[in-house]
């Protein structure tokens, strides 16, 4: 697959995967599963996660080395503009002037379904200021196609609701936003298990991001592994092509030239 690159604002990735850093019992754990993984992206919440701005504590970066990893910091907590704002430059003064961020401003504190008004005005500032933004996003295609004209570098709508597991509820609709868009779409939300990942990389998805559907399950470690296989059989059955759907049944031997009669 490294022939199938996935391609960021200028950034070559071999893995399709992209994963977060919560929820772990411990930094062993993070370590181990993201490992299993093989991503090469790491999702970290600036507001929950040390990474350096609080002294003392342990910090993600001594097991999660951004010479190993692409660190991508992300605005999870954020339910303004403003504050959105200020997490991704308080993560490039943290990071030393790293400017990929994950932009994500949320509406509700129930549901965790992005503010899109909000979204739009934070997103518009960032890049602006220099930021490559990859944005969550609702799954509307008029909104995702309105960020991508904007500048953000990747798409990133929900499959369902963050942290649910309910898997890819709106496969229409994210069909639409893939067909539309020049920039990569990526499946932010919702994954819960492995087949959850193959039928967005079938659909034609770009990349998938988790976090509880790795951390949450009985063996991270293990669940860790089949999301990397999930996504590699998905996007080589996209590149493949599958076969055509039929009504009837289509007879899987020749009917003709059988050596009997």
């Amino acid at each position: 697959m490294t022939q199938d690159p996935l391609i960021i604002a200028g950034r070559t990735f071999s893995s399709r995967l992209l994963v977060g850093t919560g929820k772990y019992q411990d930094l062993t754990q993070t370590k181990d599963a993201i490992s299993a993984s093989g991503s090469q992206i790491v999702t970290v919440a600036i507001r929950r996660t040390n990474i350096g701005q609080n002294q003392g504590e342990p910090n993600l970066l001594d097991v999660i080395s951004p010479k190993e990893y692409t660190i991508l910091p992300n605005t999870a907590g954020c339910f303004d503009a403003d504050s959105a704002i200020r997490t991704c430059q308080l993560a490039r003064e943290l990071l030393d002037g790293h400017n990929l961020v994950k932009l994500e401003v949320l509406g509700d504190e129930k549901t965790l379904y992005p503010n899109v008004t909000a979204t739009l005005k934070s997103a518009q500032v960032l890049i602006e200021d220099g930021f490559d933004v990859m944005v969550y996003t609702s799954d509307d295609p008029i909104v995702a196609k309105e960020l991508e004209d904007m500048g953000c570098v990747a798409i990133m709508p929900l499959g369902s609701l963050i942290g649910s597991g309910l898997g890819l509820l709106n496969r229409h609709t994210l069909s639409l936003i893939i067909e539309q868009s020049n920039v990569p779409v990526l499946v932010d939300a919702g994954v819960g298990t492995a087949s959850d990942a193959s039928i967005a990389m079938e659909l034609g998805c770009d990349g998938v991001l988790m976090n509880s559907a790795i951390a949450y399950a009985k063996n991270p470690v293990l669940m860790a592994s089949a999301m990397k296989n999930a996504v590699i059989a998905g996007r080589q059955a996209f590149l493949a092509g599958r076969m055509p759907m039929r009504k009837m049944a289509v007879a899987s031997s020749p009917q003709t030239g059988y050596f009997f009669q």
